[in-house]
């Protein structure tokens, strides 16, 4: 009787679909730690580069954009959208995370403001979109609110004066841009963070006291401006 033979792999074959399999897995890793570095990058670049938009405006305008009793008339802005709540005062009025009004929030016509005078990207002739809050890397929202001020009180995380706050962002991506900012402490320093349970949440929650990294968390960050 003749025997039947088996094919299969051979030990040759399995070592080079093994081998392959690695490389795979290594340039998919690697993928994902050049995107992570790259949003660490990003939301870095974005608290500067605020940083640096904010004192442009000052400087230009001798106003804090926002709180410019002079942007209306400057650039014919709608009076009914873009009236500041207390125009010169020295204050940025409301939440970072502000929806939508009219008249438009100051910490959202901060936005409109700069966008007006060229220093970030964006629309300006819409009211709806020209005071609309940018998004960071990860899709969370980033604005500005003063430490302390009223209508209505707003804590951030023991920080005072204009802070800008940037929202949903992952425990191992907060957890290095404090590093590299800060001092890698969520409760101190110019850069502050609570774990946070919603989208864009508001800045009341107490600051937490050491970042955790379970791949699930989510932080929002607030640094001075």
């Amino acid at each position: 009787m003749q025997r039947r033979r088996q094919s299969g792999f051979t030990l040759v074959e399995i070592a080079i679909v093994l081998v392959i399999i690695g490389l795979l897995l290594g340039g998919i890793l690697k993928g994902q730690e050049m995107i992570t570095q790259a949003r660490i990058k990003n939301i870095i670049n974005d608290l500067n580069g605020i940083t640096a938009a904010y004192a442009s405006y000052q400087d230009r305008y001798r106003a804090i954009p926002g709180d410019d009793q002079g942007a209306l008339a400057r650039w014919s802005l709608p009076a009914a959208s873009a009236t500041p709540s207390t125009p010169g005062n020295g204050v940025v009025d409301d939440k970072y995370n502000a929806a939508s009004a009219t008249p438009e929030p100051e910490s959202r016509l901060f936005w409109w403001h700069l966008r007006q005078a060229g220093f970030i990207p964006g629309a300006t002739a819409v009211a709806s979109e020209a005071a609309r809050q940018p998004t960071n890397a990860v899709g969370g929202m980033v604005g500005v609110q003063t430490a302390g001020a009223t209508a209505p009180a707003l804590p951030t995380m023991g920080l005072s004066g204009l802070v800008v706050c940037t929202a949903n962002i992952p425990d191992k991506i907060a957890n290095a841009v404090d590093t590299q900012i800060d001092d890698q402490n969520p409760g101190t320093g110019t850069l502050r963070a609570i774990a946070t349970t919603n989208p864009n949440q508001d800045t009341t929650a107490t600051p937490a006291t050491a970042y955790q990294e379970t791949g699930s968390l989510q932080y929002l960050l607030c640094k001075g401006v």
